[in-house]
């Protein structure tokens, strides 16, 4: 009866889960044996979207609200300019932010940013202040609730920062659908996306859309989470793994397949941090399964540029990062210093934004760079998150022994 009623629509699906939990939860005599049925209970996949959005505007009001921690996991600690200026972000706003990691690259200065999955609006705020006044950022986002709370501080920030009109605005739509909200093709210098893109049924859609919006030499700058193997369906269509960011995460080597077919560059690795299901009835469900909250680059490169060898230069141009730039798990640049990089970096470098901040010469015709690190050298950019977050095991330990992709060798 409940496959039933859970197949004729997803308004109806999302109210009556509402109300099963709401049940189980006040009774003091069904409250544990409801929460496992209910974590038991699962989901059609075609009405996911709608769950996701009943989930944050209706279930969640603010971050205490959460059962895991997933979608509140920093993946770094925050740089003291970005501290800054997340400290005058209104507090309403803060309260129901729900993301994964740091998603606030380098060089924003007059450039023009979307956030795909605003939320609230925290990213978008901190964005708008580092952009400046000539830049301008854009928050899209499904739920209407999410969307009337950032609306609702856009003069209050434009004030604070002292900027004579806003450079912000909020849409409501779908990620996999921004041409539906009147998103231009080669529109933005950055999209970036905080722990969203899981909640989308379509992510190849999502990043074929983000592709048709970015400039050429544009970035994606986003933080998920992942899973180290593909997920049975059964974790896939629970209610609750997925509005905590969990059911909907991708296996992270389908990302490079995902990056390539739509035209990115290949993914490359910035951060990443284990987040363990610390909830002993969901822990049942997921079982061996590991996820990771990770952050990636993605480049839309130019055609026209050469994907050769070269030297490159960093001049601490960088606001924040005048010494060091960390660009990636591969790449660190210290000011000053001769860095040899592969020819898909070296092509990110010249045709994007980070252009003016390098001297970019072609290997082949200068010296050897002294500051070159063997490291660096392979163009293999797919990092495995899960092995970057392993601790170090004794000598004759087999670190990945328990590994989910040990045990089920078809999903590496």
């Amino acid at each position: 009866m409940l496959t039933l009623f859970l197949s004729t629509d997803a308004a109806r699906a999302a109210e009556f889960h509402q109300q099963f939990l709401s049940f189980f939860q006040v009774s003091s005599i069904w409250g544990s044996l409801g929460f496992f049925f209910w974590a038991w209970l699962q989901i059609p996949a075609q009405h996911l979207q709608e769950i996701g959005k009943d989930y944050y505007g209706r279930r969640v009001q603010k971050t205490e609200d959460l059962v895991l921690n997933m979608c509140v996991t920093p993946a770094q600690p925050l740089p003291k300019y970005i501290r800054d200026v997340l400290n005058v972000v209104h507090e309403e706003v803060s309260s129901k932010y729900y993301g994964c990691g740091l998603v606030i690259p380098e060089c924003l200065e007059n450039c023009w940013i979307l956030d795909l999955g605003s939320g609230s609006g925290r990213d978008c705020y901190m964005l708008s202040k580092l952009v400046g006044e000539q830049g301008h950022v854009t928050g899209i986002d499904m739920t209407q609730e999410q969307i009337q709370v950032a609306q609702k501080f856009i003069e209050y920030h434009t004030q604070l920062f002292g900027f004579s009109k806003p450079n912000v605005e909020f849409l409501q739509g779908y990620i996999e659908k921004l041409s539906d909200a009147g998103l231009k093709d080669n529109s933005f210098d950055i999209i970036i996306s905080n722990c969203v893109i899981n909640l989308s049924p379509d992510k190849k859609a999502v990043l074929k859309e983000a592709y048709r919006v970015l400039k050429d030499g544009g970035e994606m700058y986003f933080s998920d989470v992942y899973a180290d193997c593909i997920l049975p369906e059964a974790i896939r269509t629970h209610k609750v793994l997925w509005g905590e960011c969990l059911g909907g995460a991708l296996w992270w080597k389908d990302l490079f397949r995902i990056a390539e077919e739509v035209g990115f560059s290949a993914p490359r690795l910035a951060t990443a941090k284990r987040i363990p299901v610390t909830n002993a009835e969901l822990k049942k469900v997921v079982g061996d399964f590991q996820f990771v909250s990770a952050t990636y680059r993605l480049f839309k490169i130019p055609a026209s540029c050469p994907k050769d060898k070269c030297c490159v230069t960093y001049n601490g141009s960088i606001r924040g990062f005048k010494e060091k730039l960390k660009f990636d798990v591969n790449y660190t640049f210290n000011e000053g210093e001769a860095v040899t990089v592969d020819g898909e970096m070296a092509a990110i470098l010249q045709g994007s934004r980070f252009a003016r901040a390098f001297s970019i010469k072609p290997a082949g015709k200068v010296a050897p760079c002294s500051g070159e690190d063997p490291s660096t050298k392979s163009k293999d950019n797919a990092v495995d998150p899960f092995k970057l977050t392993e601790q170090p095991v004794a000598e004759g330990t087999a670190g990945l022994a328990k590994s989910c992709c040990v045990q089920r060798q078809e999903c590496c």
